[in-house]
């Protein structure tokens, strides 16, 4: 293993505010193959994952982040005195999710599927950059279509769309989280 190739994708996982995707690393990196690249980040990943370590290497957002290990959460919310995220209404959360299953999506179809007005919560995900505007749909009035974004997934942990849950994986859950509350 090429631990120089390590060290430099350490580092540059570590610079980049966004996570680093495989295309911003062959824009460093041209010359080297890809093969190498995986494999240096594989045993990067490998390097982080003891249970002695306190920071770890995860795939979010289409590309390589630091994150602390959940179980050091608490110390790091005391440390940093805030909440551990901004919490999305019950509203917006509904809203962001039919954005997420259906995209791309328009205001109407939006509020047809929710039977509500949801001019509110599009405008506080669209704030929040959980969701953006892609574009008008070839319809009456031309109305603006959505979809989620980077940070979305970011928000959610997600490196990408196929990552939400299945519809049948959703019913399980619902169905054994109903079975405990009875």
């Amino acid at each position: 293993m090429n631990e120089q190739l390590k060290a430099i994708l350490e580092v540059l996982i570590f610079m980049s505010q966004d996570p680093l995707t495989m295309k911003k690393i062959k824009e460093v990196l041209g010359e080297v193959p890809e093969e190498e690249i995986n494999a240096a980040l594989e045993a990067l990943r490998q390097d982080y994952s003891p249970a002695d370590r306190g920071i770890q290497i995860i795939q979010s957002g289409g590309g390589y982040i630091f994150t602390t290990k959940p179980e050091h959460d608490q110390w790091v919310r005391r440390f940093l005195q805030v909440e551990k995220k901004t919490k999305l209404s019950s509203a917006a959360l509904e809203t962001l999710s039919i954005i997420a299953y259906h995209q791309p999506i328009t205001q109407a179809e939006i509020a047809a599927i929710r039977g509500v007005d949801s001019t509110y919560s599009v405008k506080t995900l669209l704030q929040k950059k959980l969701i953006k505007i892609v574009g008008r749909k070839k319809a009456p009035g031309n109305p603006l279509v959505y979809r989620t974004t980077e940070k979305f997934l970011q928000y959610f942990g997600l490196n990408s769309l196929d990552d939400l849950p299945k519809e049948e994986e959703i019913r399980k859950i619902l169905e054994e989280e109903k079975q405990t509350v009875s």
